[in-house]
């Protein structure tokens, strides 16, 4: 829109096309100074002093732009060079497995694609690593907290052969939905019947032979007490069944109240701040940070984000909670996830780094790797040789 007033209009004294004013000469000569011109009609384009206003609305525009670009950029250098400095130094020796790692597996295990040949061969690659949990996934529930025992019929197969082959790695059922208000089509867990069914889900999934359940429930906006509130229903059942109750959880703020904004602009709140995470890691035996599709376009930015994901996550877990740090084993490229820098030896580096800096003496501490079925031969041994050693 041009903010100009229209303008075109002479003002008060300007002189007509073919008039005379009083006091003009028969001659031709009068205030146009005899030349027959039109002198100019000063308008809005021309300031008191008769100099042009011409061009100062674009150039004022050009420099307001150019402000808010800068407004909006040198927070974003900011915060992305103090990324860059949390990955430098040296982490502390010793911080290495503490033999309280997991993996999430996918479907196959558990709905017939998979054999005892693929048992044995898990077992195998387990073996001398730090893994104690597998988060095996045996949902999705349903969007009212259902879940239909059809869709893993081979549950108590691979439950019973892990016991039988690895007594020591637990075995998790990892159950998700999608969830309300960002999507409502799906999962509200502000209604109390919903709560109800994924509480008598897990009760149903725990006789199935697994030893925990694992809620990964997405998007879950900051301060949702309606999720709280599952929990504390859900850790009375599984602590009733000696069973292991773990969550997987959202990053927190990297910037105060950066879910706040970041809502506002996208309508997808994407971290919790770091008071609620500590809500949630305290209702449960086990949390574990999906540390991975953090935007960063570097392993270094992407290390130092880990890094201080680690040190925000470790101020908040009380001491009887595993935290555990996801480790990326996949390697798609697509939005808010570059492969070329969630890496896991950025990863893996930007742990140990939050670690050393925060509470390098944590017992209760892990990473966990997701997921099974994207792994590479590489990612596998980055892990071994950077955190199992």
């Amino acid at each position: 829109m041009d903010t100009r007033d229209s303008g075109g209009t002479q003002t008060e004294g300007a002189v007509k096309e073919g008039a005379v004013t009083e006091g003009a000469t028969t001659d031709g000569a009068g205030v146009d100074g005899g030349t027959g011109e039109k002198p100019p009609a000063p308008d809005d384009e021309t300031r008191a002093d008769g100099t042009s206003r011409k061009g100062t609305w674009p150039r004022t525009l050009r420099r307001t732009a150019l402000a808010l670009v800068l407004l909006l950029l040198l927070p974003t250098l900011a915060a992305e060079t103090a990324l860059r400095l949390d990955y430098t130094g040296t982490p502390d020796r010793g911080t290495y497995t503490r033999n309280r790692d997991a993996v999430w597996l996918g479907h196959a295990w558990i709905d017939g694609r998979r054999t005892d040949a693929d048992v044995t061969a898990l077992v195998s690659r387990l073996r001398d690593t730090g893994i104690r949990d597998l988060y095996v996934h045996a949902g999705p529930l349903e969007h009212d907290g259902t879940l239909p025992e059809t869709v893993h019929p081979k549950a108590r197969w691979f439950t019973e052969a892990l016991r039988r082959r690895a007594p020591h790695i637990r075995v998790q059922a990892w159950l998700g939905d999608e969830v309300a208000p960002e999507k409502p089509y799906a999962m509200h867990l502000e209604r109390p019947a919903t709560r109800a069914a994924v509480v008598e889900s897990t009760r149903q999934i725990l006789a199935a032979g697994f030893q925990g359940a694992h809620f990964d429930l997405e998007p879950l906006h900051s301060g949702d007490r309606n999720y709280l509130a599952l929990l504390d229903a859900l850790h009375r059942v599984t602590r009733a069944r000696h069973a292991v109750l773990s969550v997987a959880a959202h990053q927190i703020d990297p910037l105060p109240a950066l879910h706040s904004v970041w809502g506002t602009v996208t309508g997808h709140p994407k971290w919790w701040s770091q008071a609620y995470f500590g809500q949630v890691a305290r209702r449960v035996d086990q949390i574990a940070v999906m540390s991975y599709d953090t935007m960063q376009p570097l392993q270094s930015l992407y290390g130092g984000y880990v890094a201080q994901q680690t040190s925000l996550a470790l101020e908040v877990t009380p001491e009887s909670t595993d935290l555990l740090m996801g480790l990326p084993f996949y390697h798609e490229n697509r939005v808010g996830h570059w492969a070329r820098a969630e890496t896991v030896p950025a990863a893996v580096r930007g742990v140990r780094l939050g670690l050393s800096r925060t509470d390098k003496h944590r017992a209760r501490f892990g990473v966990a790797l997701y997921v099974d079925f994207a792994a590479t031969e590489a990612d596998w041994t980055a892990y071994r040789q950077d955190w199992v050693r």
